[in-house]
């Protein structure tokens, strides 16, 4: 019988993962043929050619109402919108929690409020967000802090008391002050905990913003989606969709692969997803 926990060479691992893409391209194929057979008018499952026209049109002509080539301008926006939220929520989780995981003090006054405000739905607030900072891209970018950021605090804190206690004393016995103790000793170690972090938001994240840009919004890759949809628009709805998860599996490759490179030491056990 064959070892279950085998190394896979790398050929096989690619074959592998197609597998289920192959499986979901070949259902879609049979039942968006199924349905134009009954029905040539069919929008519910428009076929491959159709999706790829529309999608490179979209890709390729400019808007005549606006003069921009929709899919890079919707995708220009949702980015710099993601990006922003990310980047905010990472240095807000980067802060609190070192602080709430080095500080007996801080983590008695704010782990019970940071593990309370992570419980909250995001997308319960985000009427809040919108009175308190309107419609413009600033309650966008705070939904994304609000549904990340809380999360990857926690994460981060338990990260610094995972540390092993003899490094702190080593450390101290050596002369390190508290912030010899936070720059050399604590830092160094949950960096590639912050990219595992950003990399675990980015789900979160993509949501909050779809539904941000659905909401109140005149660009983005959610407000495309939701502005066709009134027509049944699936050949620019169903690219969107897979456009999006292009984006979001890039992005996130890309973390794995600077963390791999930058924080080499942190991936040497075994396989890393």
């Amino acid at each position: 019988m064959a070892n279950p926990r085998l190394r896979l060479n790398r050929p096989t691992r690619y074959s592998l993962a197609a597998i289920p893409f192959v499986v979901l391209i070949v259902i879609y194929a049979i039942g968006s043929h199924v349905r134009r057979l009954e029905n040539p008018a069919d929008k519910l499952l428009p076929s491959f050619t159709d999706m790829a026209e529309t999608f490179w049109r979209l890709a390729t002509v400019a808007d005549r109402r606006s003069g921009d080539i929709l899919l890079w301008s919707d995708t220009a926006l949702s980015l710099a919108r993601l990006g922003a939220g990310i980047a905010v929520a990472a240095l807000i989780a980067l802060s609190l929690g070192v602080l709430i995981g080095f500080v007996p003090r801080v983590r008695a006054t704010l782990a019970p409020f940071v593990a309370a405000i992570s419980l909250i739905p995001p997308i319960t607030v985000l009427p809040i967000l919108f009175i308190v900072f309107g419609l413009g891209e600033a309650s966008k970018v705070a939904l994304i802090v609000v549904g990340t950021a809380p999360v990857m605090t926690r994460s981060l804190a338990q990260a610094v008391l995972d540390i092993p206690e003899e490094q702190i004393i080593k450390a101290e016995t050596l002369g390190a002050n508290a912030r010899q103790l936070v720059f050399r000793v604590v830092l160094p170690q949950i960096w590639p905990k912050l990219i595992t972090a950003m990399r675990l938001g980015l789900v979160p994240a993509w949501i909050f913003l779809i539904s941000a840009e659905a909401i109140a919004s005149t660009g983005g890759l959610g407000y495309r989606i939701f502005l066709v949809r009134r027509y049944l628009a699936m050949d620019v709805i169903i690219p969107y969709v897979i456009w999006i998860t292009i984006l979001a599996y890039a992005i996130d490759r890309l973390f794995f692969a600077f963390s791999r490179r930058a924080f080499r030491w942190a991936h040497l056990q075994g396989e890393s997803l």
